[in-house]
């Protein structure tokens, strides 16, 4: 943002001289914060056009298919479903998000766990409880803009808009990159089961979906604190641009630890 200063400045100097020593003109100083505020303003507008956009590109895309309502084509045996995950979030970490922002994370990743669980047959009392408290904490009245609050992992325009209108963007971006990270990260765990819902389009759009959401975080970076660590976090991940299932299997493997890594910056 220093260059931006400088610009203000220089545009400031030449409203100045403009002048020609009105009476009437405004001191250097007050020009200089006009010039500021209407150039801040102009490029706070041009971002959030972008934010617009890649929001309503990314409302395109359909869910991972392991998310969907019938699991995909995913068909656990019952053998499988007796060896329960063990990389999945625990609910009572919940307790444990203190910002406004841990909060909105940890509610996307125990949105998502919860259908795993569920995928395993496993009990998900724990993630309706620490999910039910969490929204009640955040109290955000945009995810009424959500027919089902179970689905507040999925970042739909709908979402977006009324976060948006709540002064919540920056925090919808986050949960969009907490989401992200966490699919692949439950993805990266049982390949051949998990990819077998993919065909090649599904698996071109998740890693589509990490250069919108990427595109979006770091064009907070400026305006966002908080941002900045999740910015840093999916940066590595950027690697991943898969076309197909295979390819997307062998890049889901080459960046295992960046993968693990990210999860763990967003779980905290």
């Amino acid at each position: 943002m220093k260059k931006l200063s400088f610009l203000s400045l220089a545009f400031a100097a030449m409203l100045f001289a403009a002048c020609g020593g009105n009476k009437n003109a405004k001191p250097a100083a007050e020009e200089e914060v006009e010039a500021k505020s209407f150039e801040q303003e102009q490029i706070e507008a041009s971002v959030k056009m972008h934010l617009d956009s890649l929001s309503a590109s990314l409302a395109t895309l359909k869910k991972v298919p392991f998310l969907t309502d019938n699991n995909g084509t995913i068909e656990l045996s019952k053998e499988e479903k007796q060896v329960k995950p063990e990389y999945l979030i625990d609910p009572a970490t919940a307790e444990n998000a203190a910002t406004l922002a841990e909060k909105y994370r940890m509610l996307s990743l125990l949105t998502i766990d919860k259908k795993v669980a569920a995928l395993y047959e496993m009990p998900v009392e724990a993630y309706d409880e620490a999910t039910t408290k969490l929204m009640a904490e955040i109290n955000d009245p945009s995810f009424k803009a959500i027919e089902d609050q179970n689905t507040v992992y999925e970042t739909t325009e709908a979402l977006y808009n009324a976060m948006n209108e709540n002064g919540r963007i920056n925090y919808f971006w986050q949960m969009a990159a907490t989401s992200l990270v966490e699919e692949l990260y439950i993805a990266s765990q049982n390949t051949e089961k998990f990819l077998a819902a993919f065909d090649d389009e599904a698996a071109s759009k998740i890693t589509f979906r990490l250069v919108l959401v990427t595109d979006a975080i770091t064009s907070l970076v400026d305006y966002d604190e908080e941002i900045k660590p999740i910015a840093e976090a999916i940066e590595p991940l950027k690697i991943l641009n898969a076309i197909s299932v295979e390819q997307l299997k062998a890049q889901l493997a080459e960046a295992n630890e960046q993968i693990v890594a990210a999860r763990k910056t967003l779980a905290e």
